[in-house]
C-alpha cells in the first residue's frame, strides 16, 4: 500500500460513481418517509419503524461519505502503476500446492466476476503493493497460505 491516495481503474472508479449515484437516490426515497409531525401521535410500532428509517438514512449517509471521498482521491492518485500491484491489476499468482490462478483486483465485489479479489480482501491486501517475484503470505479460515506474484499486468 502506498502513504498516499489509492489509484483506482477506470472501470471501478464507473462502478463507484455509478453506487454513488443508486445510494443518494435511495437515501432521498428513505428520507422522503420521515416524518415532521409531533411524536406523540401513534403508537409504538410506528415510533419503531421510525427509528429503523432514520438509521437506514444514516447508514446511507455513511456510505455516501466513504464513496465521495474514495472517488476525491482517486482524482489525486491518478492512473495505477503497472510494476506493482494496485487497483485495476490483474496478476497471476502461484499458490503453495503449485496453482496458478490470474485474477483482477477490485474495490467492489462482483458476484460474476469469479476471478476477482477485492483489495481489502486477506488475498488482496496481501497482494497490493507487490511485484512480479514477491511471496505474499495472508489468511483464511483453514489458516495462514502463501502466494508468489508471477505476473502482473493493468
Amino acid at each position: 500500500m502506498t502513504d498516499g491516495p489509492e489509484p483506482i481503474n477506470a472501470e471501478a472508479l464507473r462502478a463507484l460513481r455509478e453506487e454513488l449515484v443508486e445510494l443518494r437516490a435511495e437515501r432521498d426515497a428513505a428520507a422522503a418517509t420521515l416524518r415532521d409531525q409531533d411524536p406523540s401521535v401513534g403508537d409504538d410500532a410506528d415510533a419503531a419503524d421510525e427509528l429503523q428509517r432514520v438509521s437506514q438514512v444514516a447508514r446511507l449517509d455513511r456510505r455516501i461519505a466513504e464513496i465521495e471521498e474514495r472517488v476525491r482521491e482517486a482524482g489525486a492518485a491518478g492512473a495505477p502503476p503497472s510494476d506493482v500491484v494496485g487497483v485495476g491489476s490483474t496478476v497471476t499468482v502461484r499458490f503453495e500446492d503449485g496453482g496458478e490462478s490470474t485474477v483482477h483486483i477490485g474495490e467492489l465485489a462482483d458476484a460474476d466476476d469469479p476471478a476477482l479479489v477485492t483489495s481489502d480482501s486477506p488475498l488482496g491486501t496481501a497482494l497490493m503493493g507487490r511485484r512480479s517475484g514477491d511471496t505474499v503470505t495472508y489468511r483464511t479460515p483453514g489458516g495462514p497460505m502463501s502466494a508468489t506474484v508471477v505476473s502482473l499486468g493493468s
